[in-house]
């Protein structure tokens, strides 16, 4: 039996890594590993002014399961970092497999996967790649991504457009690419894998989807956009396109819900302005950006477009055991992003055998076989977005080709490829 350290966020935080996190914990397990999962209890510097902790959910998504989480790692104490990687070390890993995403991470990953190789020579360090840099980065956040990158072993990708990414930010390190996890003796291995589907999530089959529609108000063909809401995964997009097809098509609906990822804590207490003028300035070393998001307010366009009687909006976090219910009563989610690496509410939508409308942008330009598992627009363009909504409300895509699609990206295979070396 192998023993496999999973590090990452627990179940206690709230986002698509913490989803992503608990579920490869659960299918390592499944393959016949033993495996504990590692989390932080702070995962970011602490003048960010958000709430991650998840304080809604219920579910106990580990029940049935051996898996052990150990709250261990505050990114704002060092010493803590010392004794998160004496504590993996000392449970003599076969491997460890980092959640990689976001380069503010940098320091304190990078520190703990290269104290837990100097302790444990045989543990094979893994970096699980979300996402390799920020679209708009700064040169301290490029060296922490470095810096955190190089302390791995074996590097495990969620498509090819990370995989691009990961090649052009690292050109000079020449890799051993494997679609079946055999890793090379003499370089550094790279698994060619997917973003697996979500199946945490389950379908009610009791659920009375005509009843829920009835009660929430919504039309024969539901748009769904999901999750956090942020300015890349272009929700004004969505709002905007849906706007064009709203009078001609007054038996669709638009669905959104999710929380407004700045709109977490109280902007008036005096701690949250002292974070938000110091965060503020942390970003403007870690990303070079202009924009700022915290004065997204995409909700606004509800009203001053005049569509309120077709959009219903549920501007909050929803917990693990309410987002079927979402899913269930919608025909098709939304995805008009500025930008994509492999997303979370994609993987949550084939779960559901929902199909996906999306900018042909990133991940989504070669995710998305147009017609199959979803329709394409092109990015930044409202009309060709709307052309969209209005093509899928003439031609639905049937669930049974979304099916066939997400069969093809299972947690089991994935979990498997990586424990094959």
């Amino acid at each position: 039996m192998k023993r496999i350290i999973v590090f990452g966020p627990g179940p206690q935080f709230k986002g698509g890594i913490a989803n992503f996190t608990l579920s490869l914990a659960k299918s390592l397990e499944q393959q016949g590993a033993q495996v504990d999962l590692v989390s932080w209890t702070q995962q970011y510097p602490a003048i960010i002014p958000r709430d991650f902790i998840d304080r809604s959910s219920k579910a106990d998504l580990l029940e049935g399961t051996h898996i052990k989480v150990h709250y261990l790692c505050n990114y704002n104490n060092p010493f803590s970092w010392a004794a998160t990687a004496k504590f993996i070390a000392s449970c003599k890993p076969d491997k460890v497999i980092f959640q990689w995403a976001i380069a503010i991470q940098g320091l304190p990953i990078g520190w703990i996967a290269r104290k837990v190789k100097s302790l444990s020579h045989k543990t094979e360090i893994l970096f699980d790649v979300h996402n390799v840099v920020q679209k708009e980065t700064g040169s301290l956040d490029k060296k922490l991504t470095r810096y955190a990158l190089l302390s791995a072993d074996s590097y495990i990708m969620h498509g090819e457009i990370t995989l691009d990414e990961f090649r052009n930010f690292l050109p000079e390190m020449d890799v051993f690419e494997s679609n079946d996890g055999i890793r090379s003796h003499q370089k550094r291995s790279v698994l060619k894998l997917y973003h697996p589907i979500y199946d945490i999530f389950k379908p009610n089959p009791d659920l009375d989807i005509e009843a829920m529609k009835k009660e929430w108000g919504l039309g024969k063909t539901v748009f769904l956009f999901f999750g956090f809401i942020r300015k890349y995964k272009g929700l004004h997009y969505a709002i905007e396109s849906f706007a064009k097809i709203a009078k001609s098509h007054p038996e669709a609906s638009l669905l959104i819900v999710g929380e407004s990822f700045w709109d977490t804590v109280d902007k008036t207490s005096t701690r949250v302005r002292i974070q938000t003028t110091l965060f503020r300035l942390l970003k403007s070393i870690f990303i070079r950006s202009k924009d700022q998001e915290r004065d997204y307010r995409p909700l606004e366009l509800i009203t001053q477009l005049g569509i309120e009687k077709q959009v219903v909006v549920v501007n909050k976090f929803i917990p693990n055991e309410e987002v079927n219910r979402y899913f269930q009563v919608s025909d098709a989610v939304v995805n008009f992003y500025e930008y994509a690496t492999p997303s979370g509410v994609e993987s949550i939508a084939y779960n559901f055998q929902k199909p996906i409308l999306a900018t042909r942008v990133g991940h989504f330009a070669n995710a998305i076989e147009d017609g199959e598992n979803g329709y394409l627009a092109e990015a930044a363009d409202v009309q060709s977005m709307a052309e969209t909504l209005e093509r899928f409300i003439e031609n639905p895509i049937p669930a049974k080709k979304v099916k066939s699609f997400a069969d093809q990206l299972s947690w089991s295979n994935y979990a498997a490829i990586i424990l094959n070396g």
